[in-house]
């Protein structure tokens, strides 16, 4: 199985400051946006000259990714591009992840494990 790391996701508290503060002060450019099937919303930005993507994530009340933001758990989730999502959930699950939302639970590209410290893994189809 093929994992090509794809981004990194970092949880927000204001999406319009974080987007304003990475476009103006670090000079990202937005690459893609939208809106989560829980209402959540997100912004994937890039720096010029490279192909990793930063992507903003803002979770409403009430969504199962919602937390109370506490110092030090800026890191949201890192997402891997994989050529079978289902395949790739159940190799990571042998080799000592832990499920977050199974291919089941999903909606749409939500399907997630949980490395050892507790690092949520995005996986992605093609």
């Amino acid at each position: 199985m093929d994992f090509k790391f794809y981004y990194s996701g970092i949880r927000v508290r204001d999406l319009r400051r974080s987007h304003e503060f990475y476009t103006r002060a670090i000079g990202m450019k937005v690459v893609a946006s939208g809106t989560m099937p829980h209402g959540g919303k997100w912004v994937q930005l890039r720096g010029r000259g490279s192909d990793q993507t930063l992507e903003l994530n803002w979770y409403p009340e009430g969504s199962r990714f919602y937390a109370e933001y506490a110092v030090g758990e800026e890191l949201d989730h890192l997402a891997f591009k994989v050529g079978d999502v289902k395949k790739a959930y159940d190799l990571l699950l042998s080799k000592g992840a832990t499920p977050a939302v199974t291919p089941g639970e999903s909606k749409g590209t939500e399907v997630y494990v949980k490395d050892p410290d507790g690092v949520w893994i995005e996986l992605l189809g093609p």
